[in-house]
């Protein structure tokens, strides 16, 4: 499963430990057996983790995803709550660009001792 999935086992036995994997069955010779299902389950798993969900909303959206016949309203619930932890981290950054762009575009070479940067970054003295 870590060939076809390109994650590494020891990540894969730690879903199985949080309970996003089932424990495989074993072969005679102890190896774990898994199956399509396992397969599809962790690539869900790496999908969401690739998009920033946590690993609790993805145990979650895993157990509302196994009732099919449910409705879908927890599961946009879990998506807007996500999308506005998403537009916060996005303002953050945007704020983080502009003040980094502030910051440099103030440094007009010289010496360290005389660096703007260095100075925006330096925490304020105490009098």
């Amino acid at each position: 499963m870590s060939k076809a999935t390109g994650v590494k086992p020891v990540t894969i036995r730690f879903y199985e430990k949080s309970g996003l994997l089932q424990k495989p069955e074993r072969t005679g010779g102890n190896y774990r057996a898994y199956e399509d299902v396992d397969l599809a389950r962790l690539s869900f798993i790496c999908r969401a983790r690739s998009l920033g969900f946590s690993l609790d909303q993805i145990r979650t959206l895993l157990t509302l995803s196994d009732d099919r016949e449910r409705d879908c309203a927890s599961v946009d619930d879990i998506a807007r709550a996500h999308l506005t932890e998403v537009e916060r981290k996005l303002a953050d950054l945007t704020a983080l660009k502009r003040e980094l762009r502030t910051v440099i575009s103030s440094c007009s070479g010289g010496t360290v001792g005389d660096c703007r940067i260095i100075e925006a970054l330096a925490p304020i003295a105490r009098q």
